[in-house]
């Protein structure tokens, strides 16, 4: 599998992005023009430092507004490439794009654009160069790859071939299995992007809102399988424009490009194991079974008053570590680990964040074939010391810094509780009727959700739902939910693009602490409700406006409303069932918890409620007693 970029995906200057490029695996580099011509160097000493790096320059791109000019014109698009080919001659590479023609003056007919393909292949070889031809979405005359495979096709010169784009093809909804009946010694390069799904102007839409393979909504792994097909050997290459990938990060933006390609070209060797694509050999995607328990770091302080709420949820002490300042408190399937210990990763984590949740404990199949799969798909393992009896527990880093561990049931690692806890008799058994973790939910920058959502569906057996805008009155908020089949794991990602929202704020103050909030499910939330009352659990009002517009919009009898009032409890439905939501005051920097109960099969997150929870946490502030914003 070899894998390639064009250097226009990602900021900085030329030097570095092959940087970044190389770090993050990639074998070679597109190299766009204006990138080379913006640096100052020459051509010899460009090609020797992408060399230097460790890749290739697979492609020099682009030439545009070649084929079915009259005279002068075409006269005048011969001599430009004559000049291009000095330059790749000089940068060492021996393949050029060419798109389809978008030149006013531009001339339709197969065979003119054809013959004018035939001359151009016998000066490229009499200099050892390949000529591919690409059909751009928006091309005056040709705008689909079969009508530029008939081009090269009665082109019929050896230095002639194809190039195809996911982007172009998807984007004009044409049929990508189209691209089996193609040689495959015919297609010289293949480009992959991938893109929400825009009703607007092709070439605006590509210019500014492609993205990496599995962060959009077009079938690149449809596509890649068609091509894949053909027998085509040649690199994979990513080419996306993107306006926020050109202002972020030159190294995550090229991580995450590497990650997609391995992440694609696995799937489509699992869906066609017989076509001819080398990939590496890597554990299938992860079937999570559930979160495993919550870890928060904190002080002293914080810990007791984080107790005293653990209490009023019906938590109860369960253990206490053999050898360091960690508690675990526990509900159903639940499990709260509280550390105060004053040396390791929580206590790093303390530092940089204060009070805040720094690990989150998955149950999979097979812990070391999770950390296999994460690492060549370029996560970051995590290892500290450990002391005497105590277990080894794979994890890797995940949002913000924080941590995923994974434990498993084919090893001792389910035993942890056992082995490294030494148990506390619980005083009765919980009260709070919470059974398990329903969801996570994490906080980070927007600009950060397109990693970590590929992150996610790339690892785990996971598929993302629809983006939903949420309502705060300081800004938008996006949020994305990813789930597993059966929902063992949930996670939903909010993006804040301004810190004036309770999301933003919650990033700044923690100083980017990912898990803002963990959402327990209940079986009967009205018994929980009663239950947490008497406990003296400190919920989170809700106004009387709320349930006035509720019984109006959703038509619901005045019974039921005026228990859903009396408990502080918020309601929601769709096709499918009913959701049912209360909340805890804030606490730390913005941290809370929900309670949720899902009726038949209801399948959101209760979205339309966002607002008035986010109206009420910012206009009450955090829980008496506990640390304040």
């Amino acid at each position: 599998m070899r894998t390639s970029i064009a250097t226009v995906c990602i900021a900085g200057d030329l030097r570095e992005k092959l940087a970044a490029i190389a770090a993050a695996g990639f074998d070679g580099i597109e190299i766009f023009e204006q990138d080379f011509i913006t640096f100052d160097a020459s051509p010899r000493e460009v090609g020797a430092m992408v060399r230097d790096h460790g890749l290739e320059i697979s492609l020099f791109q682009p030439f545009r507004d070649f084929e079915g000019l009259p005279e002068p014109e075409r006269a005048r698009a011969f001599d430009r490439m004559e000049r291009k080919f000095d330059l790749m001659q000089e940068l060492g590479t021996d393949l050029v794009l060419v798109c389809s023609s978008v030149h006013p003056k531009a001339l339709g007919g197969v065979d003119r654009m054809a013959g004018d393909f035939r001359d151009l292949g016998e000066r490229a070889a009499r200099r050892g160069l390949r000529v591919g031809y690409e059909a751009l979405a928006w091309g005056k005359n040709v705008w689909d790859h079969r009508d530029a495979w008939e081009v090269v096709r009665r082109a019929d010169h050896p230095n002639i071939g194809l190039i195809v784009d996911s982007f172009h093809t998807l984007g004009r909804k044409i049929d990508p299995d189209t691209i089996r009946s193609i040689p495959g010694d015919k297609i010289f390069f293949v480009q992959l992007a991938d893109a929400p799904m825009i009703e607007m102007d092709l070439l605006y839409w590509s210019r500014h809102f492609r993205n990496m393979p599995g962060e959009g909504d077009l079938d690149v792994t449809r596509f890649t399988r068609a091509v894949a097909a053909t027998g085509y050997d040649g690199p994979f290459s990513l080419e996306v424009f993107n306006d926020q990938f050109r202002g972020g990060s030159p190294r995550a933006i090229a991580l995450d490009g590497h990650r997609s390609l391995v992440y694609l070209l696995d799937q489509v060797k699992r869906a066609e194991p017989d076509i001819a694509v080398e990939v590496p050999d890597i554990p299938p995607r992860i079937r999570p079974e559930g979160v495993a328990f919550i870890e928060f770091a904190a002080n002293e302080d914080e810990a007791a008053l984080l107790r005293a709420l653990l209490a009023s949820l019906g938590f109860r002490l369960a253990g206490k570590h053999i050898a360091k300042q960690v508690e675990v408190w526990q509900q159903g399937e639940i499990r709260i680990v509280v550390n105060t210990d004053p040396e390791g990763f929580a206590h790093t984590a303390h530092i940089a964040h204060g009070l805040n949740i720094c690990d989150v404990g998955l149950t999979v199949e097979s812990a070391q074939a999770t950390v296999e799969r994460a690492a060549a798909l370029g996560a970051t393992p995590f290892r500290q010391p450990v002391g005497p009896g105590e277990l080894e527990i794979p994890a890797i880093r995940g949002v913000g810094s924080g941590l995923l561990h994974f434990i498993d049931r084919q090893s001792n690692l389910n035993d942890v509780w056992k082995i490294e806890f030494t148990p506390v008799e619980r005083e009765g058994a919980p009260e709070g009727g919470l059974t398990r973790i329903d969801h996570i939910a994490q906080t980070m920058n927007y600009e950060e959700m397109l990693t970590w959502s590929l992150f996610y569906i790339s690892l785990f057996e996971t598929e993302k739902l629809a983006t939903v805008d949420v309502v705060d009155p300081g800004g938008l908020v996006r949020s994305q939910a990813l789930e597993s089949p059966d929902g063992a794991l949930r996670v939903t990602l909010n993006g804040a693009e301004t810190h004036r929202t309770f999301a933003g704020r919650f990033i700044a103050d923690s100083f980017g602490s990912s898990v803002q909030h963990v959402a327990f499910a209940t079986d009967d939330i009205f018994a929980t409700a009663a239950a947490l009352k008497d406990s003296g659990f400190a919920g989170l009002p809700v106004p009387e406006n709320y349930y006035d517009d509720l019984s109006a919009r959703l038509g619901l009898e005045a019974a039921f409303v005026d228990r859903l009032r009396e408990a502080n409890i918020l309601y929601d439905q769709d096709a499918g069932g009913a959701f049912y939501q209360m909340y805890s005051r804030t606490f730390g920097d913005g941290i809370f918890f929900e309670i949720v109960q899902r009726e038949n099969g209801y399948g959101g997150y209760g979205a339309p409620n966002a607002p008035f929870r986010i109206a009420a946490q910012r206009r009450l502030g955090p829980a008496p007693g506990m640390p304040k914003f």
